[in-house]
């Protein structure tokens, strides 16, 4: 049973939150085809309503953006508007939340998007990409203009406007997991020796530039960036990730975004407890688990809280338990991720049909 620390309520910017569990971003590919979001996500969100904080999963701000297909966009009419039919039912069931953007760099193909991927140099990813065809070889990315640099900051913004305008409260930078402002921190992936590259102070300025970007467009308290030392997700590689993180926590605690959210945070090391002393404001923690167990949730999200998190992010246990916060409340066992081939498949299976400890719970029940 977890205690009552991480069950407490908690303030994220203007927001008051029930409890300090986050449903973390998790890519699901159950928008239709042209990005926009439907009546499946709406259900699948407003079962989990009771998270305190929801952070939707990533969404494209441009076209060339995209990564795989029926990923969820927002730069367009037609996204804004299906995202509103899922905050709004979110909303229905009583909860409330941020939307991740992510742009993915090389980590995609032109059967995807019809364009031509970009990245910081063109240096591609070492690994097929799934598109409708299936799996095919990764292309070699275009290496990004300067100018191609300022519209996609630009893009970003106005991704963020267009996510206020959906309905969320806050939007979440993605600098994390090997995707396009990873690509620019990493090491192998940023070959760059103009203002962008080399240093530790060029390879952080596209994620500063886009971060103060939207906290110019929508206000420093609705956005959040997350970060993900170390993580080779997408053969992203850090060679000074001692170094680097610093800096950036730094240079991102200035420009004030409402919370930095840490993928893999471990609590026993000296770069967690670096990265929680150097910032100012809310601090989410996303731990790597052992298990999908009670007993290794309530662990790890203990164990975090102690070391200064104030705010535990979960991914796979959201995913397989609607009512995660109840069952932890309780102790309870979770239910397990049935199928991984089913978390990217489409359709309610392995999405919204997995039981609640209520054997009739209303698909918006709060």
């Amino acid at each position: 049973m977890l205690n009552e620390n991480p069950l407490s309520p908690a303030r994220v910017g203007r927001l008051v939150l029930p409890n300090r569990l986050v449903m973390a971003p998790m890519t699901r590919n159950r928008a239709d085809g042209d990005g926009v979001p439907g009546a499946l996500m709406a259900e699948y969100y407003a079962q989990r309503a009771a998270a305190g904080l929801i952070i939707a999963e990533a969404a494209t701000p441009n076209a060339v953006g995209q990564t795989y297909p029926n990923i969820p966009a927002i730069h367009g009419p037609a996204h804004v508007s299906g995202w509103r039919e899922v905050t709004g039912a979110l909303r229905d069931a009583g909860g409330r939340a941020f939307l991740q953007l992510q742009h993915g760099g090389r980590v995609g193909h032109p059967d995807n998007s019809g364009l031509h991927p970009v990245a910081p140099s063109p240096v591609p990813l070492p690994d097929t990409i799934h598109t409708p065809s299936g799996p095919v070889p990764a292309v070699v990315p275009r290496e990004m203009t300067r100018d191609e640099i300022r519209r996609t900051v630009e893009d970003f913004a106005a991704a963020a406007r267009n996510a206020i305008d959906a309905g969320f409260e806050g939007v979440e930078v993605h600098s994390a997991n090997g995707y396009l402002l990873h690509q620019f921190l990493g090491s192998n992936t940023n070959l760059r020796t103009d203002g962008y590259g080399g240093s530790i102070a060029g390879r952080i300025r596209f994620t500063l530039e886009v971060t103060q970007a939207v906290v110019d467009a929508v206000g420093a308290d609705r956005v959040g960036v997350r970060i993900s030392p170390g993580v080779t997700a997408n053969d992203l590689r850090e060679d000074d990730t001692d170094a680097l993180y610093p800096v950036l926590v730094r240079e991102l605690a200035k420009i004030g975004p409402a919370y930095l959210h840490v993928v893999h945070a471990d609590p026993a090391t000296d770069l967690f407890r670096t990265i929680r002393a150097l910032w100012p404001t809310t601090l989410i923690a996303n731990p790597k688990l052992d298990d999908l167990t009670t007993e290794d949730v309530t662990r790890k999200a203990e164990l975090l809280a102690e070391e200064g998190a104030d705010l535990v992010a979960l991914g796979r246990p959201f995913l397989a338990n609607p009512d995660l916060v109840e069952r932890l409340r309780t102790g309870a066992p979770l239910n397990q991720i049935r199928d991984q081939y089913l978390m990217y498949t489409g359709g309610p299976t392995g999405y919204t049909d997995y039981p609640t400890l209520d054997p009739a719970p209303s698909a918006h029940a709060a």
